[in-house]
């Protein structure tokens, strides 16, 4: 674990209100499952598919069909509870959550409410240096998702996609812990990333496959104080929640906005209804969707058509056996092992691909340099050019064999980049490349003193200056370096300027 005392971040005050206000949020995410097959069905869970096409007679509610679990996804839901330090509960149960909408054939999700598979857990949010924000999991439990209804291909018509109908999704619930739109985007981030490193959810916002529902609340100061020693949610006043939120930025702006309209109601004597709402991204504003049901509007009863699941210990274990390194204590392993800074070992660790890259390269050379080269030459070309790691045209050996030759003396920095750019638009062998094109630094002192000498007594004016102010020193290390077309070894032409210039 990283070895770092936290300070709590301050709560969110909304400004240009006439009172001071705090902001109160809890999540509400989902997940989609990492699993080829759906929750109760053994259709496929490929994203992109013809339409209808990935639905089984369980999906579509045929008479007479009946769910079967998919043991993968339950084993699924408890790695993730491990990997979030939660209680995973031995017994667990299905129930029926009635509601109808039309991409929705059986007119209810089978989800968990009574009796969730995983209970409660902890999320570490890192807020800056020195700043983090501990977030608490209520719980999670497992669910199936409804299929989508497209309304923009028709003017008269919806149609009504099915093939995510029955995909599992592991709902993640948390408390009321965060305290501004920040924190709470930071939050989904660290999240995601920790499913990524368990491989029990991809991530992808952008395909539907990491959801956020915000629950978002205004207080005066002091009440979350209160909440905290009575746990009743009254103190926190009336929260209404935002729908299906896919986007990091948007959930920031979503807040926002949702605060300043409920502080805006509740200065202006008016209060506030609990209810879902939309967030409009192109007017950057929220919208009503419908009241916020409880529990018991959507009738919920044990599902007759699953037992309950009783897992065992010994299962957990071995699940427990099998975790990966999560991102925390990845992060200060580099920064223990190779002696990077907090920065360098959170942008590296940021992903798994970009943490086993650069874990590839430093293994057994200096750590360091290695993190200077990946962070600052590869991954500012590839995001330059919009592309990911895994899209990287150079090989972690590759970069590895550069970072070699530099820590041999072969090759300075100048040269380093050439050789870089060389490898990045055409590949080959660095150090290959290195010799066929001559391009290895000069290290004869013999050689180097020529040039040395050649550039003093070609620019006695400028001789004259540098002995008044030994800071110009520098233009002739750099006229050297340019007469040897950058291949002498600049600490070499250093000492040697210094010495000849009897400085």
């Amino acid at each position: 674990m990283l070895d770092l005392t936290f300070d709590t971040p301050k709560p969110k005050r909304i400004t240009g209100a006439k009172h001071d206000w705090e902001l109160v949020i809890g999540m509400e995410i989902h997940a989609q499952v990492a699993s080829n097959a759906k929750l109760f069905s053994g259709a496929s869970t490929l994203f992109g598919s013809e339409p209808n096409s990935n639905v089984s007679f369980v999906d579509a509610a045929m008479p007479g069909m009946l769910p079967v679990i998919n043991d993968f996804c339950v084993e699924q839901a408890v790695r993730t509870g491990l990997g979030l330090k939660a209680q995973i509960n031995l017994f667990s149960a299905f129930d029926r959550k009635n509601y109808f909408y039309p991409d929705l054939p059986q007119g209810y999700q089978i989800s968990q409410l009574y009796h969730p598979i995983v209970g409660e857990g902890e999320v570490l949010v890192e807020m800056g240096q020195g700043l983090a924000r501990l977030v608490r999991i209520e719980r999670i439990h497992l669910e199936q998702d409804a299929g989508k209804s497209i309304h923009d291909m028709d003017p008269n018509m919806s149609f009504v996609d099915l093939n995510r109908t029955g995909v599992a999704l592991m709902e993640i619930v948390s408390r009321p812990d965060l305290r501004g739109p920040e924190e709470a985007a930071a939050y989904v981030g660290k999240l995601r990333q920790i499913l990524r490193y368990l491989g029990t959810c991809d991530g992808n916002m952008q395909n539907g496959n990491l959801r956020a529902d915000v629950n978002v609340s205004v207080c005066l100061p002091g009440a979350y104080e209160r909440y905290q020693e009575t746990q009743d949610f009254g103190h926190l006043g009336t929260r209404c929640e935002i729908k299906n939120m896919n986007s990091m930025r948007f959930i920031q702006a979503a807040i926002d906005y949702e605060a300043r309209r409920q502080i805006a109601i509740l200065e202006d004597g008016g209060k506030i209804d609990q209810e879902t709402r939309l967030y409009d991204a192109d007017k950057g504003e929220t919208r009503s969707m419908r009241s916020k049901e409880e529990a018991h509007d959507y009738r919920y009863f044990p599902c007759p058509d699953l037992l309950p699941l009783e897992i065992e210990q010994a299962w957990v274990d071995d699940i427990a056996a099998s975790m990966p390194e999560l991102p925390d204590a990845k992060k200060a392993r580099f920064m223990a092992d190779f002696g990077l800074t907090d920065y360098d070992a959170n942008v590296l660790t940021a992903d798994l691909d970009s943490a086993r890259f650069f874990e590839e390269i430093a293994e057994g050379r200096d750590g360091k340099l290695a993190a200077n080269w990946v962070i600052n030459e590869l991954f500012g070309r590839l995001k330059k050019e919009g592309h990911d790691i895994t899209e990287s045209p150079v090989s972690a050996t590759q970069l590895g064999g550069i970072v070699d030759l530099i820590a041999k003396g072969d090759i300075s920095g100048k040269i380093a980049k050439d050789l870089f750019e060389i490898v990045y638009t055409t590949g080959g062998d660095p150090a290959k490349i290195v010799e066929e094109r001559g391009m290895k630094q000069v290290t004869d002192t013999g050689a180097i003193e020529a040039a040395v000498d050649q550039v003093i007594a070609d620019n006695p004016a400028q001789v004259e200056k540098a002995k008044q102010n030994p800071k110009l020193a520098g233009w002739f290390t750099g006229q050297v370096l340019k007469a040897t077309g950058g291949k002498a070894n600049p600490k070499v032409v250093t000492d040697l300027v210094t010495q000849k210039l009897g400085l």
